[in-house]
């Protein structure tokens, strides 16, 4: 796929070090507003590179030769930034860390993405979504009332909390580069970045305690309130609702034939099961 010819980041040389998830969205984000990404894959992946490539050129290097090595260094030496997605210590062991690659081009952007940050006790430890999710505790308010709690699939951590927050370290970063004339690392790590996309989730228990009444899946936006829910149609399919203001949710009884004055009031939190339950029987009658 050829590179963009316009954006934002038009002549800006991103080199891409082959990975899972969030190392390819964050390429792809830079590539997209024109930035020319290369990615360096492996000679033989075991899983497809190809999901975030839009916009990207790429090139197979065999990392375990010095040859290959060189290769790098050789497209780096001009590049702006660095985006690896490895575990800590391993572009290091490469001969490819930091020290290396910032004493031969002082201006470039090192971002590094992992689960846990390049530093502390669990720097080394393996994961996925799930378990950055879990660590930052958000994944305890996710899930329906008497259930488990429920991964957001991998939205959250890899790509909330790892891609765009990194592509926003590396944007800082190239504005104190038109200062400073020297690039830096960005240390991105899933899981800070996760606890930092649900700051609101944990700033609104304590400071909007009436959106918090009740245990995980009892709440306004945790499908505990019945007009800010899914509900499944006659055919078999779901439709999401969301009226949560007043306006909209007389507009939502309209449309599903309900009376409001034979309902319990919409803020009489006690009484949304018995809201939820008309709501469900009568989605239940009409298609999709």
């Amino acid at each position: 796929v050829s590179t963009q010819s316009t954006g934002a980041l038009k002549g800006l040389k991103v080199i891409e070090m082959a990975g899972l998830a969030p190392s390819p969205f964050a390429g792809m984000l830079l590539a997209d507003c024109g930035a020319e990404v290369i990615r360096i894959d492996q000679l033989k992946p075991i899983l497809s590179t190809n999901v975030l490539a839009r916009g990207k050129k790429s090139i197979s290097v065999n990392l375990k030769k010095p040859g290959g090595v060189e290769i790098v260094k050789k497209l780096v030496h001009d590049a702006d930034i660095l985006l690896e997605p490895f575990r800590p210590g391993v572009m290091e062991k490469l001969g490819l860390g930091p020290d290396v690659l910032l004493k031969e081009n002082k201006k470039l952007i090192y971002a590094r993405l992992s689960g846990y940050g390049q530093n502390g006790a669990m720097s080394q430890a393996a994961g996925h979504d799930i378990n950055y999710v879990a660590m930052t505790g958000v994944l305890s308010k996710l899930g329906r009332v008497n259930d488990a709690p429920f991964p957001p699939v991998n939205l959250l951590a890899d790509f909330a909390g790892g891609s765009i927050l990194c592509v926003m370290g590396i944007l800082m970063a190239l504005h104190s580069r038109t200062s400073s004339g020297e690039g830096q690392g960005v240390d991105a790590a899933l899981t800070d970045g996760a606890a930092y996309a649900s700051s609101f989730l944990f700033s609104s228990l304590n400071q909007i305690p009436m959106m918090w009444p009740g245990q995980r899946g009892c709440n306004l936006l945790d499908s505990g309130c019945p007009y800010y829910n899914t509900y499944r149609t006659k055919d078999g399919r779901y439709m999401a609702v969301g009226a949560l203001e007043p306006q909209f949710y007389v507009a939502l009884l309209q449309g599903l034939e309900l009376e409001k004055a034979e309902l319990p009031h919409q803020m009489e939190l006690p009484k949304w099961g018995e809201i939820a339950r008309a709501f469900k029987d009568q989605f239940a009658t009409k298609t999709q």
